[in-house]
């Protein structure tokens, strides 16, 4: 019987770089954007592999699975919560006076 392995904290943690003042606004917006949409696709991809190869009697412990999966579902929320308040700030933004 072998020992339990303890749970090391992921590596893949999202980061986003802080934006420059000197960088062109548009670009960085959708480089940055493109970056986190490609994180949550990987988590998704991730999450989706590693359930496949549990199903399917492969080495691969539970543990990990409910792991990647649990990585895919925050990384998803944490993209739709910035996604509102990016959108609630251009609708503030909209109804300002001029």
């Amino acid at each position: 019987m072998s020992a339990i392995t303890p749970i090391r904290a992921p590596s893949a943690i999202p980061q986003i770089a802080p934006l420059s003042p000197s960088t062109n606004s548009s670009g960085a917006f959708r480089s940055a954007l493109s970056d986190a949409i490609g994180r949550v696709e990987q988590f998704q991809q991730n999450s989706d592999i590693a359930t496949s190869k549990f199903l399917s009697g492969e080495d691969e412990e539970v543990h990990k699975v409910a792991l990647a999966s649990q990585q895919a579902e925050i990384s998803f929320d944490l993209f739709l919560q910035v996604r509102n308040k990016v959108i609630s700030a251009y609708q503030a933004v909209m109804q300002m006076q001029m």
